[in-house]
């Protein structure tokens, strides 16, 4: 497999933070800068406020604009599609909002459908139906949580099988390290409340594998629970495959420092080099303000 054609994509759950001013960016970054910055270290996001409510239309073609040309977006699909109405919302909700979101098309790296405890193996054909309302152009990527979809039975072979036919890779949601310590601050709480505590299914059954990575805080030991993705990444590399990986903190403060350590220790692990490696431009602009 010719290892030029694929790419690790790498990134935070969101791109704007004032907590990275004088870390990823500069003190004086505004925030209609942030993603423009962002976009020079990291070559993908996580894409989480889709999640939550509809871009407007100069929205889209603002993130479109202010982005690395090899930038990638993995924008969720609303929590009305996935949560609200159990993938049941009528096929011209669904038309609407992916013609809003066309314009982003060229840099999205896959579209991801987060599926709540709720949706069980018995809700197995409307995934397919909602998927089979999708074009086809696109890449796509899934993420459950109900426990028998990790129980390596049949519930979990359907599900892969139908998503391994269809190109659809299965997000991989590795929290062990957020539920490993007992929870000290308001922000551990609230994550160990809203995230999946789960087995961890490292598989790509697509083109473009996903996984999420979450933590405490970088104060707590983590580095041990990412060792195994660092030979992971590698695999899928080598098979010619193009992972993405997002790294989040409790509250996301420290993500891209997170991410740097990840990227630093794939480098010495199998020599793969990522922009994020280097200081970020906050760090630069401080250690010049000292001279």
């Amino acid at each position: 497999m010719n290892r030029a054609l694929t790419m690790l994509y790498l990134g935070c759950p969101q791109w704007s933070n004032t907590a990275w001013k004088g870390q990823l960016f500069a003190q004086h970054c505004q925030q209609s800068q942030m993603l423009a910055r962002y976009s020079e270290i990291f070559n993908a996001v996580e894409g989480n406020t889709t999640f939550y409510a509809d871009p407007s239309p100069d929205v889209v073609k603002r993130w479109l604009h202010s982005s690395d040309e090899h930038f990638r977006f993995t924008f969720k699909f609303p929590k009305r599609f996935s949560h609200d109405s159990a993938l049941q919302a009528p096929h011209e909700e669904l038309t609407h909002w992916l013609k809003l979101m066309a314009p982003l098309f060229s840099k999205v790296g896959s579209l991801m459908l987060q599926l709540p405890a709720s949706f069980t193996p018995t809700h197995l054909p409307r995934l397919q139906h909602f998927i089979a309302q999708l074009p086809k152009d696109l890449h796509y990527s899934v993420e459950v949580r109900h426990r028998d979809f990790f129980t390596k039975g049949d519930s979990e072979r359907a599900l892969n099988r139908f998503l391994h036919q269809h190109n659809i890779d299965r997000v991989c949601m590795d929290t062990r390290a957020l539920f490993a310590v007992s929870p000290y601050s308001d922000a551990i709480i609230d994550a160990q409340q809203k995230k999946p505590h789960l087995p961890v299914h490292a598989v790509a059954l697509g083109e473009r594998p996903v996984v999420r990575f979450v933590i405490a805080a970088l104060s707590d030991e983590y580095q041990h629970y990412y060792q195994p993705w660092l030979a992971k990444i590698k695999q899928w590399l080598d098979e010619g495959k193009s992972p993405y990986v997002f790294l989040h903190t409790a509250d996301n403060d420290g993500a891209p420092l997170l991410a740097r350590q990840f990227a630093q220790d794939l480098q010495r692990f199998c020599g793969y080099y990522h922009r994020a490696v280097e200081p970020f431009p906050g760090e630069k602009h401080q250690q010049e303000q000292l001279f």
